[in-house]
């Protein structure tokens, strides 16, 4: 006799019921919360931030009260014109300021360049093998220190100092021409006041 099943086949489960939250849950703030969210129209907040501001004229008050400021905003005015005039010699205000020490004191080693002028030693060597090798300047050795080199500018170096130092002369009085020759020299004494 062939065997038949038994088995009985399983009824197919029902998914259960959804029990409705009971009030007072967590269960049920959620289902009202969402429910509530999803009804809402999606409608866009209008922004109540203040429109930017438009700057007329801008306001410097406080900078002017400061004196590294005032010092500075005066320097750039003076270089600006400093860097068009004295182009034609090939000197920056750094070259500038150290072939005139030069100029004004033979035999000035880099030691007292970099200590006066507020230079960084590495920042010297070439600078002073820039102006060397244009002829500008020459290294004799020192009378009283003998590790030490003096600096002096040759015939070519004086010449051209004396004209650059007149147009650099030139320049500051055409840019402080507002100032009468006593607030000039007001002025300057007190800006070295400030840095000696």
């Amino acid at each position: 006799m062939p065997q038949t099943d038994t088995k009985t086949p399983s009824p197919t489960r029902k998914p259960a019921k959804a029990t409705p939250p009971k009030p007072g849950s967590s269960s049920a703030k959620r289902t009202r919360k969402t429910a509530h969210t999803a009804d809402a129209p999606q409608t866009r907040s209008r922004s109540t931030a203040t429109p930017a501001a438009a700057v007329d004229q801008v306001d410097t008050t406080y900078l002017q009260t400061l004196m590294g400021y005032n010092a500075r905003r005066a320097a750039l005015s003076i270089i600006e014109l400093f860097l068009e005039r004295l182009a034609p010699y090939g000197l920056k205000p750094v070259d500038f300021s150290v072939m005139s020490t030069i100029q004004h004191n033979p035999g000035v080693t880099s030691r007292q360049l970099c200590t006066t002028l507020n230079l960084l030693p590495p920042n010297l060597v070439g600078l002073i093998q820039s102006l060397e090798s244009r002829g500008l300047i020459e290294r004799k050795p020192h009378p009283h220190d003998g590790r030490a080199v003096g600096l002096h500018a040759t015939p070519k170096g004086q010449a051209l100092m004396v004209q650059a130092e007149q147009t650099a002369s030139d320049l500051e009085i055409e840019k402080t021409a507002k100032l009468t020759p006593t607030q000039r020299k007001t002025l300057l004494a007190l800006l070295q006041k400030i840095y000696l």
